[in-house]
């Protein structure tokens, strides 16, 4: 039995919840499948809050320069300007739909944070940005009626038709079963995948099931090598690693070593401030120099009454787990916290899978290149959510819905539900991630992870298991290919940036890694061979 629809939308965070909105509003049926609760997502644990060009003495020019130094020389101009145009835009209708930014006085509050030259990010109710951009947007989507969400219905694998992608298979909540669904087209809206690592600020979702699904499918994937880790995500013993905000360091917060010194300034003339993958190789550094497993951010200078005002939910998080951010040092370490790589994607959500669009996390555009400047993803996915949403209406408007499963060429042999990703498999690579293809790598290391993934991927999977494994090892092959540094990709053994490489990674099924100067695929793509090293 399946179900039948106009679009399909994976995901419900800020790039899911949007390109229903646009889908819906053409008129169309779209069915919202969420992994878990529709407010579940990496968009609701967003607390650093949201870059736009709004405040007066802000210009789209400086936004985009900064953008592009983040970036470390991989960005896509284009998509760069598109984000940064188009972004006050979609902020003022998120304002008009009642999202509640913080305000003084009736006028919004703009926050500093890291590698941003004006003061430009939006929060709301302090640290809690995400949510109510989330709450704000699902009350929006609520007022369409053709928008169905659909909770806990884990999606194990796309519908190919013919070279098309027609539909989604998913597992029931109701029935516990697996179903499939057909539309016009699918709109992956799935997220990040911090989980691949043993220590994340990701929520469990978090998984990358997506990506994993792209790829088998047929899609292109790029630039998979690019994972940002957040420079301070608590480090206390038997708690999750809560992310402590970019934002604390941009209000005025120090980082100290385990003898309680100040050290940025040993390596970075920027100190707290600079760009996240220096700070988080600086924190690696001076663990490993002081032979300590974390590093202390220091906020008792900025006052207790501020703190409370600025940062609620980290204050509250905090206290119960017995800190005081205004009172003790909050001991810190890195942790995975963003894939730059991901779906390939045009500027507007195409992947190259004709009938699959991707937005957000999962996808691809080119906009942060190795290195995503801070509270640059929030204003990605509304925006690149939108227009992935407007293009999947205006390039299928004429076709038809699938009436019957005929011909399926995706993922042969492949449908294996299980119950997940097995314990054991996610352990093991969560560990191998984190040891060898973590923030520092060398070539040893990476074809040692290969090798372990490869022999894990030989055994009997489930899908989800497979999915995860395949996706690790995606992002192994990648830092293999990839001989120099830049941005969040580190390599011991060539540690400066080369020229040669100034190009993205590009991997297909049944293909090695391959280069492209651009994301977007339909301007000057190329196929070269891997630079010389």
């Amino acid at each position: 039995m399946f179900l039948k629809t106009d679009f399909i939308v994976i995901g419900s965070g800020i790039a899911g919840l949007r390109a229903s909105i646009s889908l819906a509003g053409s008129g169309a049926r779209v069915t919202v499948l969420t992994k878990d609760k529709a407010s579940e997502s990496n968009t609701e644990y967003a607390q650093g809050g949201v870059a736009v060009v709004l405040s007066e003495d802000d210009d789209a020019d400086l936004h985009e320069d900064d953008t592009l130094v983040a970036g470390a020389g991989l960005c896509d101009e284009k998509a760069v300007e598109t984000l940064v145009a188009e972004g006050t835009k979609y902020i003022k209708e998120l304002i008009e739909w009642g999202t509640e930014f913080d305000r003084d006085g009736g006028k919004l509050v703009f926050a500093q944070e890291a590698a941003h030259s004006r003061r430009r990010i939006l929060h709301a109710h302090g640290d809690s940005t995400g949510a109510e951009l989330v709450r704000s947007l699902i009350a929006r989507a609520g007022r369409e009626k053709t928008i169905n969400l659909l909770p806990f219905a884990n999606t194990e694998s796309l519908i190919v038709q013919d070279g098309r992608c027609v539909g989604v298979r998913f597992l029931d909540p109701i029935l516990r079963a697996p179903r499939e669904i057909y539309g016009k087209a699918v709109v992956m809206c799935t997220g990040g995948a911090g989980q691949l690592y043993q220590h994340t600020t990701n929520p469990p979702v978090a998984t990358g099931d997506g990506m994993a699904m792209a790829y088998f499918a047929g899609a292109e994937m790029a630039d998979m090598e690019f994972i940002q880790f957040h420079p301070t995500a608590l480090a206390l013993e038997g708690a999750p690693r809560f992310l402590l905000s970019e934002a604390m360091r941009g209000e005025g917060g120090v980082l100290r070593n385990i003898n309680g010194e100040r050290f940025m300034d040993r390596y970075d003339e920027r100190v707290e401030l600079a760009p996240r993958d220096i700070v988080s190789r600086s924190i690696v550094a001076e663990m490993r120099r002081t032979g300590s497993r974390y590093v202390f951010l220091d906020m008792t200078a900025l006052g207790e009454a501020f703190l409370l005002e600025r940062f609620p939910k980290i204050h509250e998080t905090c206290r119960h787990l017995g800190l005081d951010i205004a009172k003790d040092q909050l001991p810190v370490s890195p942790a995975s916290h963003y894939i730059m790589g991901g779906v390939r994607t045009d500027l507007w959500g195409r992947s190259t899978l004709p009938g699959l669009y991707a937005a957000g996390e999962v996808a691809c555009t080119g906009v942060h290149g190795a290195n995503r400047l801070a509270s640059n993803s929030l204003l990605e996915g509304l925006v690149f959510g939108a227009r992935a949403g407007e293009a999947a209406v205006n390039d299928n408007s004429e076709l038809q819905i699938p009436n019957s499963r005929t011909k399926d060429d995706s993922q042969s042999g492949m449908w294996n539900p299980g119950s997940g990703i097995a314990t054991a498999v996610r352990k093991r690579v969560k560990r191998v991630m984190w040891e060898r293809v973590g923030i520092l790598r060398d070539r040893d290391s990476l074809q040692r992870a290969i090798e372990e993934f490869e022999q894990i991927a030989a055994s009997n999977l489930s899908t989800s298991s497979r999915n995860f494994v395949t996706l690790a090892n995606l992002v192994a092959k990648a830092a293999l290919w990839r001989e120099e540094s830049r941005g969040g990709h580190y390599r011991t053994d060539f540690p400066e940036q080369r020229e040669e490489f100034r190009l993205h990674s590009v991997q297909a099924i049944c293909e090695g890694v391959r280069s492209a100067h651009r994301i977007d695929f339909d301007d000057h793509n190329v196929s070269v061979a891997k630079p010389q090293s």
